[in-house]
């Protein structure tokens, strides 16, 4: 499952790094899996959005066994 999701992260890896901006697949667990937001994304107001209604969606749309898509960095939240 882990070569899946990279594979599905890779499709919209250009959309993040279009504006200055990564994500890494840290972990999946259960169908959760998480990431750690890069570069411009890592310090944007509107990062946790980008994580839900951006790369959430899309993985659940390819890959219907994601449950969901946390920030690896979530202890801070």
């Amino acid at each position: 499952m882990k070569e899946r999701v990279q594979e599905a992260i890779n499709k919209i890896r250009p959309m993040l790094q279009a504006d200055g901006g990564d994500v890494e697949l840290v972990d999946i667990e259960d169908g959760v899996v998480k990431v750690r937001l890069q570069g411009a994304c890592a310090g944007c107001p509107m990062s946790q959005m980008t994580l839900k209604n951006g790369i959430e969606k899309f993985l659940k749309q390819e890959l219907p066994e994601v449950v969901s898509v946390e920030s690896a960095d979530s202890t801070s939240s």
